[in-house]
């Protein structure tokens, strides 16, 4: 092979990846041009994840508040089907890894996608109120727009278990502290309210925003694509999986399934017959 080719050849490898994120090398491992070892011990692992998603460090305000949503979202119970399949996989024998990525495949659209598909409700209304409509009835359109493809029940509002999401009352209030410092605007925090205050003038009774809604509320002030916030979510309740998964394996168990073996399912099919031949 002639040089020329072979040089050709090697440039083509090397370009078959490009990335910004990372140049590693022999002896040198840089973030976003950061070497790691200035890093390692001086940035929180929240501001990592900014820095490897924005390509910048975040604030020390725009860090905590970014760490209060990861922090609100670890854990929700064994009744949540992503913990329980965790739980699950290791009574089967999985390790910790195997039961992690089981847990997790099961976090799409409708359990672990609501705070994604939130964050896009609020950045289409953001949009109409960027093209001149007002607040309320941007509001209006979005949600009018949202519910033909989505259905009737908005992701982020509303809760299965709790009556007022504990979680979200908290979250809101940092955004308030932090738009008071003008750390964020409070645009989206504003919408956030505003499809709860339609919501409950349509319905006749309050539908409150629940963590996913709040959620969706900071990483939108923080500049996050909505895309992202399905992945910052999975992020989050991956620590609790983990501590789930552990703890299920220190408890040990054998093929646990969903319920306990004294609780029988429904059985609808046809009733008892013989076959006759």
């Amino acid at each position: 092979m002639s040089e020329p080719k072979s040089n050709d050849l090697l440039h083509k490898a090397a370009e078959w990846w490009s990335t910004e994120i990372i140049d590693m090398k022999p002896g040198s491992i840089r973030f976003r041009g950061f070497p790691i070892e200035q890093l390692i011990g001086r940035v929180s692992f929240p501001q990592m994840i900014w820095l490897m998603l924005k390509g910048d460090l975040p604030t020390p305000d725009q860090s905590a508040l970014m760490e209060a949503a990861l922090v609100a979202a670890v854990d929700h119970g064994p009744q949540a089907p992503s913990i329980a399949i965790g739980r699950m996989a290791v009574t089967c024998g999985l390790p910790l890894n195997g039961a992690m990525a089981s847990a997790i495949n099961v976090l799409d659209d409708v359990h672990g996608g609501a705070g994604e598909q939130c964050m896009e409700l609020y950045a289409d209304i953001a949009r109409h109120m960027d093209a001149g409509v007002g607040r309320e009835a941007a509001i209006e359109a979005g949600l009018d727009a949202f519910i033909p493809g989505h259905g009737k029940i908005i992701p982020g509002f509303g809760h299965r278990f709790h009556p007022v999401d504990p979680r979200s009352p908290r979250l809101l209030e940092l955004v308030d502290a932090a738009r008071e410092r003008h750390v964020v605007s409070g645009r989206f925090a504003d919408i956030g309210r505003g499809v709860e205050a339609l919501m409950e003038s349509r319905k006749g009774r309050r539908i409150p925003m629940n963590i996913d809604g709040a959620t969706a509320v900071i990483y939108s002030e923080l500049g996050f694509s909505p895309a992202l916030g399905r992945g910052l979510f999975i992020l989050s309740r991956s620590v609790g999986i983990l501590a789930h998964a552990w703890e299920q394996s220190q408890q040990g168990g054998r093929i646990k399934g969903p319920m306990p073996p004294g609780i029988p399912y429904a059985y609808t099919g046809i009733a008892p017959r013989d076959f006759a031949g």
